[in-house]
């Protein structure tokens, strides 16, 4: 904990919850779970497939159905 002592790291934990509620905190525990989890998904479904070098990807397989989802795609620049 470096050099603060536990009671300092509780005095930021009421500001910080006071800061931005107990709602907010829980989205962000959960987003940030599930980012966790797809990314090791990502990782099994990566080893799985063996030692392919670059899954080929389908533009119309990959469409998101969230609205808030925007999707890219990256392009080297020659």
């Amino acid at each position: 904990m470096g050099s603060f002592s536990i009671w300092h790291w509780l005095i930021v934990l009421v500001i910080v919850l006071l800061v931005f509620g107990t709602k907010k905190l829980k989205n962000i525990g959960s987003d940030l779970g599930g980012a966790v989890k797809g990314f090791k998904d990502g990782m099994k479904d990566g080893a799985a497939s063996g030692s392919e070098a670059a899954p080929t990807q389908q533009v119309s397989a990959n469409k998101a159905t969230d609205a808030n989802t925007v999707d890219v795609e990256a392009k080297t620049k020659s």
